[in-house]
């Protein structure tokens, strides 16, 4: 009797440690392919552009630079007011305006415009730019970035992507 049972120990084994294999790889498969997903979908998922309206064309006065606010192009549900961002606009001509990025393109701080000096100035580490977004000093890799700007039934509109930093 004792012969017999000895012949089953083995299969019964195999047959466990193959449940445990496919098992296992099931738990990993059913985790691992949402986790593979995740880290893929940016690289498929298209980024949604809009023209975003940011004041009447004879809001602006020619040759001054303001900061314009609009809604990002792609907040997330519960961004909430973080889903605001900003552009510095300059109106150039009647209907010429120009738009630039907040974001220094060293490491993405906030620039502020200095229109006594005609520069803009990135207070985290010395970034300096030129009127035109030029670098004029400083870490800053690349001039500041321009959004697409349009005039359209008086209305100025920024064509929004996102933070155009890197």
């Amino acid at each position: 009797m004792l012969a017999g049972m000895e012949d089953m120990t083995p299969s019964r084994r195999r047959f466990l440690s193959r449940i445990s294999i496919a098992l296992s790889t099931a738990v990993a498969a059913v985790v691992g392919v949402p986790v593979v997903g995740f880290l893929l979908s940016p690289l498929t998922r298209k980024v949604p552009r809009q023209w975003r309206a940011v004041g009447r064309t004879d809001s602006f006065m020619v040759g001054e630079t303001v900061s314009v606010t609009f809604d990002d192009a792609s907040p997330l549900p519960w961004s909430g007011v973080t889903a605001r961002t900003a552009a510095w606009l300059r109106r150039d001509a009647a209907e010429s305006f120009t738009a630039f990025a907040v974001n220094c393109t060293h490491l993405g701080c906030p620039v502020r415009w200095l229109a006594d000096a005609r520069l803009f100035l990135c207070p985290c580490h010395g970034g300096v730019y030129n009127g035109d977004g030029s670098v004029a000093a400083g870490p800053p890799p690349k001039p500041l970035p321009r959004y697409p700007v349009r005039v359209r039934d008086g209305r100025v509109e920024i064509l929004t992507s996102p933070l155009p930093v890197a």
